[in-house]
This record gives C-alpha cells, sequence and structure tokens, in this order.
C-alpha cells in the first residue's frame, strides 16, 4: 500500500502537484488535446450532477425557471455595456468564420450571458404584468485563460448563472441577496465548506454591476476562493439593452436587473478544503460512491462472503450510493487504497471471520476510525455515520479557517504568517489602498464582511481612519 500512496505529491512538499496528483488518481478529469480545456471524467461529473440537483431545488422553490440562451455573441450585443466588455475583453473568444466564409460581424463565445440575455428580455418585456422574470441557466463559458489549472481556472466551464429582472430596485437587491444565501445553504450544506459572506470592493466589482456580493473560502494552503457570486446590477443593463415595462401607473420605466453564478470551480474547492495527503475526503451528500463494500477470503470462505456482500449491498442500495468491489485482480489493501484516493465515506470490510460472528468493520475517511458493528444494526449505522462524516467534514473545515484567521492592524503583519488565511483588517475606502496592497503584498480585498467580527479603527493600508472592516487574502 506504501507504493500507491508515494504516487500522491504530500502537501507540504508541493501542494499544486498534490493536487494535480488527487484529481487524475482519483480519476476525476483528464486534458484535451486543446490546451486549457479539461475533460471532466463520471466521477467528477456525477458530484457536479449533485450540485445542480441541489441548486435547482432551491431555484425552483424560489420561482426560478432553467432555461437555455445561446452560445454565440454578436459583437454589436457585447459592446453595448461598456464596463462589462471591458471587463471582459481580454478573455473573449472570438467566431471569425462560418466554414469558409468570412462573417460580416464576429461572434463571442459567451464568456457570460447578460448581454444575449438583456437582448432577450427587452423583447419579452412590456408590461408590469410580465415582471419578475426568473431565470436560469445551466451552460458552459469561455474565457480565454493564460493559465489554467483544472476546475479553479479553466478556458471552458461549467457552470449556472440566474438573470431576473424586477419592478422595484428593493425587489432586484433582495433577489440578489436571496440567491447568495442559496448560495451558503448549498456550498456550506451540501459541500461542508464554510464560507466568509460579503460585498466586493469596487476595484473586484463584476464589470457593469452596481453591487458584487460573493462567498469566499479559505483552501487548506491558506489561500482563498471566490466560490459564488451574486450581481445587483441596477438599471446598467435594462438601459443598455432597453428592458422597459409599462408600470401600472402608465409611465416607461428601466427594468432593475441581477445576475448570479457559481461554477465547476466548487469542486476544486471541495478538493482543496477536504483532501489530504492520502487523496480526496467526500462529503457523502456530493459522494458519487458512499459506501464500499470489500469481501475479504479465498476459496470456499470466500465464495461466502462474497455473497453475503452481494446482499448487503442489495440491502443497503436503498440508504446509500453503495459499491461492491469484488475486482479477483486486486487485493484488499490496493482496494482500501484506492477507495480512500477516491474519498469514499465509509469502507465496510468483510472477512470468514466477520460472517460467522454476524458482523462486519466499517472504517470512516474522515477520521480513518474503525468500528465493529453488527449485521442486525447495520443500516441504521450506515445512515447515522454518513451525517457524522458530512457535520465533522464541516467542523474540521471550520476549525481549521478559524485557526487561519487573524486580525491585523497593519497589512505588513501578515508576512509573520506567510500570508497564508484569511486577514480581517481596516480599510479607508481608497482604491489606491488596495491596489498598493496587492502590489506589495500579492493579497486582495476578498470582501467587505456582511457579519464583520469587529472594527478596525485604522487602515491596514495607509493608517487612515477606517470606513470598514475588510477580508484580505491571497487568492486563486
Amino acid at each position: 500500500m506504501e507504493n500507491v500512496l508515494k504516487e500522491i505529491t504530500p502537501k507540504s512538499i508541493d501542494y499544486s502537484q498534490w493536487y494535480v496528483d488527487v484529481i487524475r488518481k482519483a480519476d476525476m478529469v483528464d486534458y484535451s488535446p486543446v490546451k486549457g480545456f479539461m475533460v471532466m471524467k463520471p466521477y467528477s461529473y456525477r458530484v457536479w450532477e449533485f450540485i445542480q440537483a441541489a441548486m435547482n431545488t432551491r431555484f425552483r422553490a424560489t420561482g426560478h425557471e432553467n432555461a437555455y440562451f445561446p452560445l454565440l455573441i454578436p459583437e454589436h450585443l457585447l459592446q453595448r455595456e461598456a464596463k462589462h466588455v471591458e471587463g471582459f475583453s481580454a478573455e473573449v473568444a472570438w467566431v471569425t468564420h462560418g466554414g469558409s466564409e468570412l462573417l460580416a460581424e464576429r461572434l463571442a463565445v459567451r464568456p457570460t450571458s447578460e448581454t444575449i440575455v438583456g437582448a432577450m428580455y427587452s423583447k419579452w418585456i412590456q408590461s408590469y404584468r410580465d415582471l419578475p422574470v426568473l431565470m436560469n441557466q445551466w451552460s458552459n463559458v469561455v474565457r480565454w485563460e493564460k493559465s489554467t489549472r483544472p476546475f479553479l481556472r479553466t478556458t471552458e466551464f461549467l457552470w449556472q448563472e440566474g438573470h431576473t429582472v424586477h419592478r422595484t430596485a428593493d425587489e432586484a437587491e433582495r433577489e440578489t441577496r436571496q440567491q447568495l444565501e442559496i448560495y451558503r445553504e448549498v456550498i456550506e450544506g451540501e459541500l461542508a465548506i464554510p464560507v466568509v459572506a460579503g460585498v466586493k470592493s469596487a476595484g473586484e466589482r463584476f464589470a457593469g454591476a452596481v453591487e458584487t456580493y460573493t462567498l469566499e473560502a479559505l483552501m487548506s494552503d491558506g489561500r482563498a476562493l471566490q466560490i459564488a457570486t451574486s450581481h445587483f446590477l441596477g438599471q446598467n443593463f435594462a438601459r443598455a439593452f432597453d428592458i422597459q415595462f409599462l408600470d401600472e401607473d402608465g409611465t416607461l420605466k428601466y427594468g432593475w436587473t441581477t445576475s448570479w453564478g457559481s461554477s465547476t470551480r466548487m469542486i476544486g474547492g471541495l478538493i482543496m478544503v477536504h483532501g489530504d495527503d492520502r487523496g480526496l475526503r467526500m462529503p457523502p451528500r456530493v459522494a458519487p460512491i458512499q459506501v464500499v463494500i470489500i469481501p475479504i477470503g479465498r476459496g470456499a470462505d470466500g465464495k461466502a462472503v462474497h455473497a453475503r456482500c452481494r446482499a448487503l449491498a442489495d440491502e443497503l442500495g436503498s440508504i446509500a450510493r453503495v459499491r461492491l468491489d469484488d475486482r479477483p485482480e486486486y487485493t484488499p489493501g490496493y482496494k482500501y487504497n484506492d477507495w480512500e484516493m477516491r474519498g469514499v465515506p465509509l469502507r465496510i470490510e468483510v472477512g470468514p471471520r466477520d460472517l460467522k460472528a454476524e458482523q462486519v468493520v466499517i472504517a470512516r475517511r474522515d477520521t480513518g476510525q474503525k468500528t465493529t458493528v453488527a449485521l442486525a444494526e447495520l443500516p441504521s449505522t450506515v445512515a447515522r455515520l454518513l451525517d457524522e462524516v458530512q457535520q465533522e467534514l464541516f467542523r474540521q473545515a471550520s476549525e481549521y479557517r478559524g485557526r487561519e484567521t487573524y486580525t491585523i492592524s497593519r497589512c505588513q503583519e501578515a508576512d509573520a504568517h506567510g500570508y497564508r488565511g484569511f486577514f480581517r483588517g481596516g480599510w479607508c475606502g481608497s482604491e489606491a489602498c488596495a491596489d498598493s496592497l496587492k502590489i506589495e503584498t500579492g493579497m486582495t480585498i476578498r470582501c467587505l464582511p456582511l457579519e464583520p467580527e469587529s472594527n478596525q479603527a485604522s487602515c491596514a493600508m495607509c493608517g487612515a481612519t477606517s470606513r470598514q472592516q475588510v477580508l484580505l487574502a491571497r487568492a486563486y
């Protein structure tokens, strides 16, 4: 088993290589022939399907419907919101030919869909009776990245993006905050990743937005990951795309719009928050396989063990996602390591002596703890342990974030911690200070927390009077 474990580079030696080793050895992705484009293999795509299901349930409960908008966007549409196009211009991929024919107008490969959605909404919305419009789409986008890393930053990635139009600014603002809380529910409840909710500074705001709300998570290397965002767009896009409605008082008004999105970046966050030097540790709620059963034994005893394991797999299949590993060509030790690497929450070991004693051994991936369980108690024990593993992973991640969150009065104090972690400090509100912070320390203002823990009297960058607390970190 030690030889297999050496295939994963320890985090402490090379974190980036550890990350790549884990996703490759766990059979999550492969690299495509086009640089920056990844192939999501079934094991990782199943996680994405669980995320989709959790979000769709919540989206539909709040009145949102799924739709689909085109992949290609005419250049003139992209140009209609100046700040928006400026923010994405360096990342846009363009289609210039249809077959061998030069197109009269370039077509942008969707970097985000506010422009094409806005063009359609301007056709569909005529009256206040048409509002609110609450739509979401699951799709892919392309942003031409110079440096890529699977899940975290790839040229093409999968995501969901919601786009809504409202009658009033208050309604749109409530929508923006509501969707942020839905993201928090899914990320903390399903992925077991604790997050800090906050508002982006002007310099970090989504291009064209009036306000951007964000959820920031701390990875196990001490870097931050922006894991979901929700944008209050005001009337910027409504004016750019002429989204108007005749209100009840007979006057023509512009709508108030929002957009909000999350992506397969969440899977990268899950890997980095929970993974260890043995590989993945999957939160049970999104684990493609929750329980693996490994029979131990050969000959006549082995046949009896295998038969009982198949019966156990059928029995547990009604309460969990179960895999029976009866591959004859591999030893039990190899199988233990293989499924640990893939992060399966529970492993059930069954040998001849266990069979005679009417018991099994259950090993937890999160703690490594082994427990002997009577067969009569197995279903209830499995259900309980899956819930305990889910809660334990969230507890461990929260505890780590707490240990690695520091309150500082000057940004240089973060050097003592190797710039690893979250740093809470004061900010005068000057974007010049935010720019110098990035140049001097590599940190950025991740957000202005919605629930600040304390008030700093002075700006951590320049020492002037602080206007608000900010969360600082180096980030992906």
